[in-house]
């Protein structure tokens, strides 16, 4: 993959590009596969026995699990190797996401460690910093938590009362304060914690340890779900934090807040595959066991139906995450030749990729609800009862939603961020908008007589980003500056963005593994059922934004684009979603 095209943070929706230039699961090197079988294993073996015990809060198993996963290595996949990591590539930390997300609260506990527990410090943290925080925590002798929720502060994490203060000496910040929703906080050893000094307008960041006199950390929080996950309230009374554990520059802790929450948001994007397979197995499992009238449920229809969709859902979403993945990738290696700094040109990468971030965070964790929530039902009554592995599945999922900025934010993020990196130059979004909704009666839907089936999706994903451009173009033209305000607009616009990129990714995808194997049958089955539904989902959200910011002639010939632009051919979804079901129920697993 020399010399491929890669684009920035939104481009992909004023430029296309071709499979050859996409990463796709299918790819994964001997080592990278070994590494996820390692993952694998240590949840079959150490984690699943345990599971009961976890649920009921057992913190120091939980933290005997997660030292021993360190002990194994599994703690340093993305820590440079002379902090005691492994250096793996950003592809591989997602994998690695993606295996362990099967490990219920366990793989809460393990990513909040490897994740914002850690990489603030690798990424922001000077040499003496890492030298003496993170080589530790690659190894687990030392465990991590990152503190930025208050009470009276939640999405508006710069509203936080937190408050640090230099001794008159000069030697220390005197921290004073209260997190909340703080996880791991009932074993970790470092907190990466955010507070304002004196009367600054904007956080600072500090790394605390747990031993320091005036730390209190509170008792465990009732939760729905992720029950085996320390969940905690942390104070702060007159805490000495020694000048040297400033994290980054004064004044730098939003940064590295919002920046660590795009990392958050791309790992919980692979998380929560991981997840939505177990449950996808769980499933088949049970319909291949269970008879009802005689006969296994898994030859029934409607049984059929929710185990394609399952399926569907999940391998669309795994496109888009290791899609932008390699992106990263090739974006970090291009700014550690620019400055040098491995985890500084890490942090830059993954930050630049916000708008994909904030994609794959709402997708991905509603496909998981979805997903779930069938599991729940494919099992019927038995699936309500806390003997199935699918009640839990079911309870964990729903804080995906809420995690690393509730959806509802993520979604405003995806227009708001696309839309200023326009306005930055990075790509001409506004001017292509303006043509388009400027030649409203010229729009056709370029049909070419005889063209190739890819030749024919790829056209498909090309007028839904028509849809996209023109919505966006109306909604600015009627509502300025206030259109920060209309978020139901921005929410339809970005349900538009995120159905598009993730159809184009899993059109990648597809195009890609034919040139790698040939037979994709089964592939253009799950393609062809995902774009004839969203091309759906696209016009439904385009009538609605449509019919917001504009009425009577204008609102006609926009409409009139839209359905030329989201008609799609016609398909028998039934036969096909039996198809992909068929497989599913033949392998009896996920392996697709």
């Amino acid at each position: 993959m020399e010399n491929r095209k890669v684009l920035k943070s939104g481009e992909f929706l004023v430029s296309e590009i071709e499979s050859k230039d996409v990463f796709i699961p299918e790819e994964f090197n001997e080592e990278q596969r070994m590494i996820a079988q390692t993952c694998r294993d240590f949840i079959e073996t150490e984690v699943y026995p345990n599971i009961e015990a976890l649920e009921k809060g057992d913190r120091e198993l939980m933290k005997s699990l997660l030292k021993k996963s360190g002990e194994l290595g599994l703690m340093g996949i993305s820590i440079p190797e002379e902090f005691g990591g492994f250096g793996q590539s950003f592809v591989t930390q997602m994998l690695v996401a993606e295996t362990t997300g099967t490990g219920y609260s366990f793989s809460v506990a393990y990513m909040a460690h490897c994740g914002i527990g850690t990489l603030p410090i690798l990424y922001y943290g000077n040499k003496d910093q890492r030298e003496r925080y993170v080589t530790k925590l690659a190894s687990g002798e030392i465990l991590g938590a990152y503190c930025l929720t208050e009470p009276g502060a939640g999405s508006d994490a710069n509203s936080g009362k937190s408050s640090a203060k230099l001794s008159e000496d000069g030697k220390y910040y005197i921290l004073n304060g209260q997190k909340m929703w703080i996880t791991n906080a009932g074993f970790a050893d470092t907190l990466v914690v955010f507070a304002k000094i004196d009367n600054d307008r904007v956080l600072s960041a500090f790394i605390v340890e747990r031993n320091y006199p005036g730390v209190v950390i509170g008792p465990d929080e009732h939760k729905m779900g992720i029950k085996g996950s320390s969940t905690a309230q942390i104070y702060f009374n007159d805490v000495k934090v020694p000048v040297e554990n400033l994290l980054g520059k004064r004044g730098e802790g939003f940064r590295i807040a919002l920046s660590i929450l795009h990392m958050g948001r791309l790992k919980l994007g692979a998380n929560v595959i991981g997840a939505g397979k177990k449950a996808i197995n769980d499933s088949v499992k049970y319909a291949n066991e269970r008879k009802q009238f005689g006969v296994l449920i898994s030859t029934f229809g409607a049984i059929k139906h929710k185990l394609a969709e399952q399926v569907i859902r999940v391998f669309a979403s795994e496109s888009a995450v290791y899609r932008v993945s390699k992106d990263i990738d090739d974006m970090m290696d291009k700014l550690k030749t620019d400055c040098g700094d491995t985890g500084r040109a890490a942090i830059e990468a993954i930050s630049h990729y916000a708008v994909e971030a904030a994609i794959l965070k709402v997708f991905g964790s509603e496909m998981l609800d979805f997903i779930a929530d069938e599991a729940v039902q494919i099992h019927g009554g038995m699936g309500y009862s806390a003997e199935m592995a699918v009640e839990r599945g079911y309870r964990d999922s729903r804080i995906n939603r809420i995690f690393e900025g509730t959806n509802e934010i993520n979604r405003l993020l995806v227009v708001d961020t696309a839309m200023k990196r326009a306005m930055k130059g990075e790509f001409d979004l506004f001017g292509k908008a303006e043509t388009l909704f400027n030649s409203l009666d010229n729009i056709s839907d370029s049909e070419v007589p005889g063209e190739s089936y890819f030749i024919e999706k790829s056209r498909y994903i090309s007028n839904f980003k028509k849809v996209i451009l023109i919505c966006i173009h109306g909604a600015v033209k009627k509502f300025e500056k206030s259109l920060i305000n209309e978020q139901e607009v921005l929410n339809n616009i970005s349900d538009m963005i995120m159905e598009t990129y993730v159809t184009e990714s899993l059109l990648l995808r597809v195009g890609k593994m034919e040139m790698l194997k040939g037979n994709i049958s089964v592939y253009k089955d799950i393609l062809d059922v995902n774009l004839f539904d969203t091309a759906a989902l696209i016009r439904k959200s385009a009538y609605e934004a449509v019919y917001s910011f504009t009425a009577d002639e204008t609102a006609r010939a926009i409409i009139k684009a839209v359905d030329i632009l989201t008609k799609v051919r016609g398909i028998n979804v039934k036969d096909t979603r039996r198809k992909i079901a068929d497989k599913l129920i033949e392998d009896n697993s996920y392996k697709f």
